[in-house]
Order: C-alpha cells, then sequence, then structure tokens
C-alpha cells in the first residue's frame, strides 16, 4: 500500500498493480474467519477527491506495531502538541499539513475527525464490527480513546454502517482537558448503473487551554497538578468547535455492463456504444462549522489587548458551505488493454460567514457581522492506462466567476507497476500546481483580543514528488519538492503575515522495516528543508523508529496461536523553532525565542494478539527524568506545553464478522 500526497490534498491509497481510483474486485481483500471452509469478504473504500471514482482501501486490522492506536499518529508518524492528546496538534512533516482554505477551522484537528473527504464506505457479505478502547495513566489525569464501527449489507448492493470516536483526556497539567466526539453514518447502494453513497458527520471537539506553563524550572522539582499556568482557573479558557456535513453523491452510467452482459463481454463483444461508458453524476456537499472561545478573566495578563470586554470573553465564529457540481464522465472499454477516459462539469458553491467583532464604540461595544460570498467553477478529468501496469492521470478545477475567481489547481500523476519475487511494486510521480486565494479567516478576524482585515494575494505554489513502493519488503521511498509564493502563516505577534518571495521546501521520507529472522527494524525517517528558516522552520530530521521482538506461540492441544511483540521505539527530531500556540484565536504561529527537539521520546511496548482480539501495554516515555541533566527538562513539542510525564497505557481491540 501507498500513498501519494501532493498540494492540498489528503494521503490517497493506492493498489499495487491497479488504478488509484478503480471499482469492484481490486480493492477486495480477505479476512479469514476461525474455520479454514469459509471465508468473509470486505471490500472498503473512499471516494476519489472530486468524488467521481471510488479508491480503493485496507482496513486497518494491522497487527504489527499495533500500540501506535492514535489516529493522529496513522495520519503522519510525528506530531506537535500540546502536551494532551485531543487538543489541536500539527505534522511535523510539511507535506503531511493541512493547506485547504476551506478546512481552515478544524486544520488541527483534521485526523480526529469524521468529514466527507475522508468518509469510508464499506461493503460485506457478514455484519462486520469493530470495538477499540485504550485507557493511560492515573485515575485523576486519564486518558481514554473508544471507537466503535459497524457496518452490514441489507443486499449485496444496498450496505449501512457508522462510526463513532471519543477521545476523553485529564491532562496531567491543569487546565488542558480534551473532550472529542466524532460521529459519521455512512451508507452506499452499489448497483451495475445507478450507484450512491451518501454520509452524515457530527464532530463536537471542547479543550480547555491553559496558556502553556509559567516556569520551566518546576519540571524538576513539582508535581505536574502543581505548576502554575498562564490560564488557570480564574480564565477558565475553553474553545469549541463543532462541525456538521452532509455528502450525498449519485452516478448513473450508461452503458455500464450489467450481469446479463457478462458472457457478451467474455466473448469480446463490446459493452456500449462502441465499447463507451458514460456517467452522469450529481455530487452535494454541506458543511456547518463553529468555533467559540470563552475566557472569564481576559485581564489576567495573557492578552496584550482587550477589545469588547474586559469582564469576559465570548468570541463567536461560524462559517457554512454548500456546494452542488454535476459533471459527466466517460470511459472506453475496461477489458481492453489500452483505456482512456476523463470528464468534466460544473460547480457552483455558496458561503456564509459570520463574526463577532469589535466596533471600537463606546456606546456599542460589538457587533456580529455576516459575509456572503458563491463562486463558480469547471471541473475536469482525463487519465490513460495501458494495460494494468502503466498510466497517468489528470484533474483540474478553474473559478470562473465568485470570490475566488481566478482561482486554478493542476494535479498530474504518472504510474508504473512491477510484477517482482516479493509481489507487485510500484512507482509514481506526482506533481501540482495551485493559485488560490487564502482562507477567509486570514483576511477578517474580530475577537475580545484580536483584530484584523487584510487584503492578501493569491498563493502560487507548485509541487513535484515521485514515490517508490515495494509492499513485499516493506519498504517506502518519497521525495517532495514545492516552491510556493506569497506563504501565508502567523508571524511572532500571532498575526496573520504573507511572504512575498519564493519559499521552497524539500523533504525525503524513508518507511523501511528490517528484519533478521524474529528481530524487526520498523522506521519512518524524514529529512526536510526550507529554503527560509525565519519564515518556515523545520526539523532537518525527525525519526520513529520501533524495534521489537515477535514470536508465534502454539498451542497443539488446542490449535490456538498467540501471537507476540515485545520492544521499543524512539520518537526524536532535531533541534527547530517550533510553533507556538494562540488560545484565543485557536492557530499555531511563528516564533524565534526558543528551539524544540533534540530529545527522545523512548516508549516500551508489548503486543498480543489471539485470533480476533489484539492487546498492547506500552510505558509511554519511558526515559523520563533518566536523561542527563540537560534533557531533563527538555521534553517540549511546543514550547511552554511540556509533554506527558511517564506513564502505562494499554488498550485493546475486538473485531466481530459473522
Amino acid at each position: 500500500m501507498i500513498s501519494a500526497t501532493v498540494a492540498g490534498q489528503k494521503p490517497s491509497a493506492v493498489i499495487p498493480g491497479g488504478n488509484t481510483a478503480v471499482s469492484g474486485s481490486a480493492s477486495q481483500y480477505r479476512l479469514k474467519a476461525d474455520t479454514a471452509r469459509k471465508r468473509k469478504i470486505i471490500r472498503e473504500w473512499r471516494l476519489s477527491e472530486d468524488f467521481s471514482m471510488e479508491v480503493p482501501i485496507t482496513m486497518d486490522t494491522v497487527f504489527s506495531l499495533f500500540y501506535r492506536n492514535k489516529l493522529a499518529d496513522k495520519y503522519s508518524p510525528v506530531n506537535a502538541t500540546l502536551g494532551n492528546y485531543g487538543l489541536p496538534f500539527y505534522q511535523l512533516d510539511f507535506f503531511d499539513r493541512i493547506t485547504n482554505p476551506d478546512e481552515y477551522l478544524y486544520r488541527y484537528f483534521y485526523p480526529l475527525m469524521h468529514l466527507t473527504d475522508n468518509t469510508v464506505f464499506m461493503n460485506t457479505q457478514a455484519p462486520y464490527t469493530e470495538l477499540d478502547w485504550s485507557f493511560a495513566g492515573p485515575r485523576q489525569t486519564a486518558e481514554q480513546t473508544f471507537r466503535v464501527m459497524h457496518s452490514q449489507n441489507i443486499n449485496r448492493f444496498f450496505n449501512v454502517g457508522l462510526i463513532y470516536d471519543i477521545v476523553f483526556s485529564l491532562g496531567q497539567y491543569n487546565y488542558q482537558r480534551s473532550e472529542d466526539k466524532a460521529f459519521t453514518l455512512f451508507s452506499s447502494y452499489t448497483g451495475n448503473r445507478y450507484k450512491i453513497y451518501f454520509s452524515t458527520g457530527i464532530n463536537n471537539f471542547t479543550s480547555y487551554f491553559n496558556g502553556g506553563i509559567i516556569d520551566k524550572s518546576e519540571l524538576t522539582q513539582s508535581d505536574t497538578r502543581d505548576m502554575q499556568v498562564n490560564l488557570g482557573g480564574l480564565n477558565a479558557a475553553e474553545g469549541i468547535l463543532k462541525n456538521k456535513n452532509v455528502l450525498i453523491v449519485q452516478r448513473y452510467t450508461l452503458g455500464a455492463t450489467t450481469e446479463s452482459e457478462v458472457k457478451d463481454k467474455e466473448e469480446g463483444k463490446k459493452a456500449g456504444f462502441l465499447g463507451l461508458s458514460g456517467t452522469f453524476s450529481h455530487v452535494f456537499l454541506f458543511e456547518n462549522n463553529k468555533r467559540t472561545y470563552s475566557d472569564n478573566y481576559p485581564e489576567g495578563g495573557f492578552y496584550d489587548t482587550t477589545y469588547i470586554s474586559t469582564e469576559e470573553t465570548f468570541d463567536s465564529l461560524y462559517s457554512r458551505k454548500l456546494s452542488n457540481t454535476i459533471r459527466f464522465d466517460f470511459t472506453t472499454d475496461e477489458t481492453r488493454k489500452f483505456r482512456l477516459g476523463g470528464g468534466v462539469g460544473i460547480k457552483n458553491e455558496l458561503y456564509r460567514y459570520s463574526q463577532i467583532i469589535p466596533t471600537h464604540d463606546t456606546l456599542i461595544t460589538a457587533d456580529t457581522a455576516v459575509w456572503n460570498k458563491t463562486n463558480n467553477s469547471l471541473v475536469g478529468k482525463l487519465f490513460n492506462n495501458i494495460g494494468n501496469k502503466f498510466g497517468w492521470e489528470a484533474t483540474g478545477e478553474l473559478y470562473l466567476t465568485g470570490y475566488r475567481a481566478g482561482d486554478f489547481n493542476l494535479n498530474g500523476r504518472i504510474s508504473k507497476y512491477f510484477d517482482w519475487k516479493k509481489g507487485k511494486a510500484a512507482w509514481l510521480i506526482t506533481g501540482s500546481i495551485i493559485n488560490r486565494q487564502p482562507s477567509f479567516w486570514f483576511q477578517q478576524w474580530g475577537g475580545n483580543n484580536f483584530e484584523w482585515n487584510n487584503n492578501l494575494n493569491k498563493v502560487f505554489r507548485l509541487d513535484v514528488g515521485t514515490e517508490f513502493s515495494y509492499p513485499g519488503r516493506k519498504m517506502d521511498l518519497k521525495f517532495n519538492y514545492a516552491i510556493i509564493n506569497n506563504y501565508t502563516d502567523f508571524d511572532t505577534a500571532a498575526m496573520p503575515s504573507q511572504y512575498s518571495g519564493a519559499l521552497s521546501v524539500a523533504a525525503v521520507k524513508i518507511s523501511k522495516d528490517l528484519r533478521a529472522w524474529k528481530f524487526h527494524l520498523s522506521t519512518d525517517l524524514i529529512i526536510q528543508k526550507s529554503s527560509n528558516p525565519e519564515i518556515l522552520d523545520l526539523p532537518l530530521v525527525t525519526v520513529r523508529s520501533a524495534g521489537y521482538f515477535e514470536h508465534l506461540l502454539r498451542f497443539p492441544k488446542t490449535g490456538g496461536k498467540l501471537n507476540t511483540q515485545i520492544g521499543a521505539e524512539i520518537i526524536y527530531n532535531t533541534a527547530y523553532h517550533a510553533y507556538a500556540f494562540m488560545p484565543a484565536t485557536g492557530i499555531f504561529y511563528r516564533q524565534d525565542k526558543v528551539t524544540e527537539g533534540d530529545y527522545p521520546f523512548i516508549n516500551a511496548f508489548v503486543n498480543i494478539k489471539l485470533k480476533r482480539t489484539r492487546i498492547f501495554v506500552m510505558l509511554d516515555h519511558l526515559n523520563y527524568h533518566l536523561m542527563n541533566s540537560k534533557l531533563n527538562d527538555n521534553y517540549f513539542m511546543v514550547p511552554t506545553y511540556p509533554m506527558n510525564i511517564r506513564m502505562l497505557r494499554y488498550g485493546i481491540a475486538w473485531t466481530f464478522y459473522n
């Protein structure tokens, strides 16, 4: 399994030897039942970025490194956090960061959320259920995660499922509790000619902000709950993010192959007119976002300015998106060696933004402003497959009128597959050109502590990359390079900033699992460099590596098997100017006072698998206060926010499909 990422896109699954977006048996894989006589087949997929095709993915039932159960770590290997899981975080890998303007409000929570572009669809011959639970730390500072996933077919075409995720963590330090709840209901009907995909998601995230600790020296002499923080009980600073979304995709194909036509197709007869099939699609997308920030003591000294009230802060902002796309896609006969396809469509977007803003009037301290905006764009796709080992694909979008008039994006991909001794290998070449308006919230903001009104230029970004993946050898090599004009972020004053020059970023990522007998070394290594560290500083080296001993215990009398792994891992990145965090706006911003990193986090773990049950036990931050004096108080990923001290984690996952 490989993933290819270009600017503004999420990693997309690819099946070696197939296409990025295909449907049918190419995406199926088998889950072994308890008896060898019967197998259950489950097919799982996401929709492509333009919602025009199915993208096969592999269900996450992997036993190896099961202790890495956090959704954030499954999205990107190493993340910078505020010291408590469930609070905002960002990816150390620059090319994994969220850059889509429409995802501005939740970009620091994206891997934990159920959204229209990461909805999972399933088709299963038997009801499938998975329960996943983990617990860490003592009761008074406990961290818990829980997931339930269920999917079942009503008939062989119609499937219904749901996923419910909970993160509840009290945090080891004062006033940093997180309560994250994410739910999605999904359904699909995949007939021969007519297909419909439906999903609706509800995401409610509550974060308590302590503004970081005041005195770093207290780390060596105080209990975590005794440390003074910048935003304490008087502030009760709290951020709430709420997201609701709905996706409905309908597709009707002319010239599709039905069961009665399979025999004709096997005999070489063309499907549809001259072997062509065309698909009419309608994509409906609705998204609603609301963020609030409250502080009961705004003049406690943490913020420099107070625009609305000195007694209480209650900032509120809201965005709504309504999108409709109508498109037509065509493809030549899928049985032919040379296959050509493409599509074209039109999209309409309606946006509504609102926010409480200061009026600078002595009589009216705040008002609610509303902005309504619209966009119309042209979307297109063209692809060509020669056999099942070579293909290319190009997609694009051009905004013709509206708020984002002149924005465009063009994405391309060339793929080559190889049949080698250990299975299929894949080589991808990717590229993208993007010119787009920065998020509305970069340009307009109002609140009790911050206010800005900007007219920023469009951001132009050119990305090129290549990736080689050999799953049989558990190896993945990736190179990415980006040139960005008008790079937009937040400066050292936590205010929007746009760098007018050209900024370039290069990164190499290596993922490899080495094995000698029963010993394994699984490593993710990221090497990246920015052309201007004053504007964008990145750790030169980031590594997450686990070494473990794996052994399968067999019980001849009962026929049982118990798979075990025992080992340790290290997480490390070189020192760099990590982003600081601003609670009032919920953003990470540049700072040039301190560097973070150059500290190894070491964990020890045991994984156990018995039939369909997976269990892990892990000692997190094993080396806490066991380093030399220079490193003992250096366990920060974000300035003033220390990471958790040593604690025990354990979790279990059950899978049922019968």
